[in-house]
């Protein structure tokens, strides 16, 4: 389902806001993309940046966005609370030619905006692409963190995946080295 919902430019409040988990499989329209981009400005400088340390140039955002939708072997999930965008993860698929790896992916960029957090969003956004990537026959799910990110690594250990390694240089920011960890999840047991 595509995601076209106008856009309101209004916070939630505590009281009761509405959440709901979409894939984005067309591109977003400009209030989306202006949520979208608002999400992660906001993600990179509370310093989880999947990558980015400052925030780019909007117009670099936006490309962005718009070619992880185009990419089909990407599939960009959202988290939207009382219709807004807040959060985003993607699930990279394996490409045909790598057949020995076929049934595993990765997923990546997975957020939620500081002013959206305490919702319980990221665990439902976590299970919402595991299940997609069982529907995608995928069997295990490969993802990295950097270690600074204590929330993002309890969301995982938590949701039963397991550390596999430590990489001492995985992320360098303000000039330091920061380690990173690798994990996995079996979400479809051998038989």
């Amino acid at each position: 389902m595509s995601v076209s919902m106008a856009h309101t430019g209004v916070q939630p409040t505590k009281q009761n806001p509405q959440s709901s988990l979409e894939i984005v499989l067309e591109p977003l329209d400009v209030g989306d993309l202006n949520d979208l981009c608002d999400a992660t400005d906001a993600a990179i400088k509370d310093g989880g940046g999947f990558g980015w340390v400052e925030p780019p140039a909007r117009e670099i955002l936006e490309r962005y966005w718009q070619g992880v939708i185009a990419m089909p072997l990407r599939l960009l999930f959202v988290a939207r609370l009382d219709n807004v965008i807040c959060g985003t993860a993607q699930l990279i698929l394996p490409p045909k030619n790598n057949e020995a790896q076929s049934f595993a992916a990765q997923i990546t960029s997975l957020f939620i905006s500081p002013w959206a957090r305490g919702y319980g969003l990221a665990g439902k956004l976590l299970h919402f692409i595991e299940e997609r990537a069982l529907k995608e026959e995928i069997e295990v799910i490969n993802l990295d963190v950097r270690e600074t990110q204590i929330s993002a690594i309890k969301l995982y250990e938590g949701n039963g995946y397991v550390q596999i390694s430590s990489h001492p240089y995985y992320a360098k920011v303000d000039g330091k080295y920061i380690s990173g960890r690798h994990y996995y999840k079996l979400i479809k047991p051998p038989e």
